[in-house]
């Protein structure tokens, strides 16, 4: 007898009827971080994990206890990306992104994390990150507080003269 097809434990399926809602999420946040001169990057969801050791520390439980982690068939070791910054940087560094002048960047898809699964909390997850690389001083935290404002204002969290949001997307 032969088991039932399921999803990953922690992983789950984006159906139809969720569609709309992740659509309009991610048109709003390409259309606001375009507003305000971020560009899209597209990094890879495997990366060699001495990326992640470095960047997120040894000592953390993401590094020491939930990342996917597996030797490739050279025995190099590879990660499913936990997070997405340390991807970005590396892109960055690796294609002289910054050399001219600095720049802004986002982008988004699932991450992974091999923690216990509980309600609200998955194997596999969606982020959205931005980055403003290259800039100096406190006003780039600025804009980045007024740019989600915005976001949240166009997602309809938020009301005009409001200042606080709490919302959960799963799918």
């Amino acid at each position: 007898m032969s088991a039932k097809l399921q999803a990953i434990r922690g992983m789950e399926d984006v159906l139809p009827d969720q569609s709309p809602l992740w659509e309009k999420l991610e048109d709003a946040c390409r259309d606001v971080f375009r507003q305000y001169g971020y560009v899209y990057v597209r990094t890879p969801i495997v990366e060699f994990t001495p990326l992640f050791v470095r960047s997120i520390g040894e000592v953390t439980d993401i590094v020491g206890k939930e990342m996917y982690t597996f030797p490739d068939r050279n025995g190099e070791s590879l990660t499913l990306r936990p997070e997405a910054t340390a991807g970005i940087v590396r892109a960055a560094i690796e294609h002289n992104l910054t050399y001219e002048r600095p720049v802004r960047v986002w982008t988004g898809g699932p991450m992974f994390r091999h923690e216990r699964p509980q309600k609200g909390r998955y194997r596999q997850f969606h982020q959205l990150d931005v980055e403003a690389l290259g800039f100096a001083g406190p006003d780039v935290d600025a804009e980045l507080i007024l740019m989600t404002r915005l976001l949240w204002r166009e997602l309809g969290l938020v009301e005009q003269g409001s200042s606080t949001a709490e919302f959960t997307l799963s799918g």
